[in-house]
């Protein structure tokens, strides 16, 4: 077996080294798993006995993800958290800076726009191509999207039932639960679209490591190269997420969704016919008054 990527992860070691260990090494890999804050603070001699093992093996499952010992293990593991906590330490340092209403309004559009421009900029064409062309070759698409990324992906979703059939957002409210359910029935024709950005849900790497196991096309939305998703994709579409104020910026990612799924209504072919055929479907819900907004031009209108 090929040895873990460079800077991989605790996490992504145990799932690239998972289908070798032995079955006392799987044990600690899940527990270690469930329980990584817990994992970083034991001695190796207390997470073998939470675990059920002895500490020669909890020691050899450390060499098996490709550390020196435990020592390095536990480390890497503890290193891991410093990305779930960089929020809360930025957050502080913000709060200690005194700043009106209007600044931080005007701070937080400044910095989303930067963010956009540097998406904009990073966007591969070819891998928008190869997104685009794998959404509408799909017999069936799947959208992933938890926390904050089920905003964008829910976005996604209904902008993309727009011009194409059997699109299904798996977050409801039943959890991860359902999508797991759902996803049992991926085939090779399917399509997985898998958005996250910091904090990354675990519920949401094992979704994307099922879909791909499975042999579908994994698209993923996400914040770069180093995300967890992108290493578990076929294609992956990047993010800028910067933000003062939370883990991440959802703006970008919901751009991303809308301008993934308008290249997709371009080159669809039939998008008047569908857009006649929602207005027809929408007409009789919408108010008389307002059916024909947005006014045209010279006609009353916001300021």
């Amino acid at each position: 077996m090929s040895p873990p990527p460079d800077g991989a992860s605790v996490a992504q070691r145990i799932a690239h080294s998972f289908p070798n260990l032995s079955q006392s090494h799987r044990e600690v890999a899940r527990y270690v798993l469930d329980h990584p804050l817990k994992a970083a603070t034991l001695p190796v001699a207390e997470l073998a006995d939470l675990v059920g093992v002895s500490v020669a093996t909890a020691n050899r499952f450390a060499r098996a993800l490709g550390f020196d010992g435990y020592a390095q293990f536990r480390a890497a593991l503890v290193l891991g958290f410093e990305g779930a906590l960089a929020p809360v330490e930025k957050l502080r340092g913000n709060l200690e800076q005194p700043a009106d209403p209007a600044s931080v309004i005007d701070a937080t559009f400044a910095a989303i726009a930067r963010n956009l421009e540097a998406t904009r900029a990073g966007l591969d064409a070819g891998a928008c191509e190869q997104a685009v062309a794998a959404i509408q070759a799909a017999r069936r698409v799947y959208i992933v999207g938890f926390g904050s990324s089920s905003w964008p992906a829910g976005l996604l979703a209904r902008n993309l039932d727009l011009t194409r059939q059997d699109v299904s957002l798996l977050a409801t409210i039943e959890g991860p639960a359902f999508a797991a359910r759902v996803l049992r029935r991926l085939t090779a024709d399917d399509l997985v679209i898998v958005l996250a950005t910091p904090r990354y849900f675990a519920d949401t790497v094992r979704l994307a490591d099922q879909a791909r196991e499975s042999g579908a096309t994994v698209l993923a939305l996400t914040d770069g190269p180093h995300s967890p998703i992108a290493a578990r994709a076929t294609i992956t579409l990047g993010v800028r997420t910067d933000s003062r104020y939370f883990a991440a910026s959802d703006a970008s990612l919901a751009a991303l969704a809308e301008a993934l799924s308008s290249a997709v209504a371009h080159g669809s072919g039939g998008l008047v016919a569908a857009a006649t055929q929602l207005t027809e479907s929408v007409l009789p819900w919408l108010d008389g008054d307002y059916a024909a907004w947005p006014l045209r031009s010279g006609s009353a209108a916001w300021p």
